[in-house]
């Protein structure tokens, strides 16, 4: 049985981790961190992670880039596994992330889905088939309370296809600001936020008298809370080091 402690549990990913995790019987929730204490569950809630007093196989963080400095040193000191789901970290926190993973195992992605993440590499494997002969453009979109822009998703997949082109990349967020043609060399990334839009990523490859688009379309939350439940208990006794999604489908693909 995997033993859980929920980073940001009275958020709405938090909720619905461990609701996932009450479905299933190979794991448990023992305790929550938030700053608000007196929401009541059926788990202590913890206000940091030094005050955590129950023992933990691994922690799942759905909550804020501000909280990830006493998450690493918490995993540090008791060489706790990390699954990392929050999104809008620094470049400084990401080396911070990868220095720990030395240490601990470490599981970070910008998308807990695996319908992402495959649609991550099926867009690597047509940008490598392409050969950079095809304008790229990503389209996000998301509900009208998410904070950051670009998404993290959008990002991991425009990394993604840069990692296997052979010319260097930029990519251009703000389009509107400059006069001038389109660099071939650039992808354009484009943010939508409205209503209730769970996330929906659209990878579009655009040709000479031929467009090849992919996309993908989260229905529920619930997608995301099951990916970092699976990941939690694929972590637990693996040697330390960083993980992410790609790992996660090599397991899925071979049981």
């Amino acid at each position: 049985m995997t033993r859980i402690i929920v980073g940001g549990c009275n958020g709405k990913m938090g909720r619905e981790v461990a609701s996932c995790a009450a479905q299933r019987d190979d794991c448990e929730i023992v305790g929550g961190i938030d700053i608000n204490t007196e929401v009541k569950h059926d788990f202590p809630v913890f206000a940091k992670p030094a005050d955590i007093n129950v023992d933990v196989d691994v922690i799942i963080d759905f909550s804020n880039p501000a909280l990830l400095s006493s998450l690493l040193q918490f995993a540090q000191i008791h060489k706790t596994p990390l699954v990392l789901c929050t999104t809008g970290y620094n470049n400084a926190q990401v080396e911070a992330l990868k220095r720990v993973s030395a240490e601990v195992p470490v599981f970070y992605s910008g998308n807990m889905s695996l319908g992402v993440n495959l649609l991550i590499e099926l867009s690597k494997m047509a940008a490598k088939a392409l050969g950079g002969r095809f304008d790229i453009e990503i389209v996000e979109k998301h509900h009208n309370q998410k904070i950051d822009a670009p998404s993290g998703t959008a990002l991991m997949i425009a990394d993604g296809i840069s990692s296997v082109l052979k010319e260097n990349t930029h990519y251009m967020y703000d389009r509107h600001s400059q006069r001038k043609k389109r660099d071939p060399s650039e992808i354009g990334i484009h943010s939508i936020r409205g209503g209730t839009i769970v996330g929906e990523h659209e990878v579009i490859f655009a040709g000479d008298q031929e467009i090849i688009t992919l996309s993908h379309s989260a229905q529920s939350k619930g997608i995301f809370a099951a990916g970092a439940v699976n990941a939690a208990v694929y972590l637990v006794g693996k040697p330390a080091g960083l993980y992410n999604m790609s790992d996660l489908l090599k397991k899925e693909g071979s049981s």
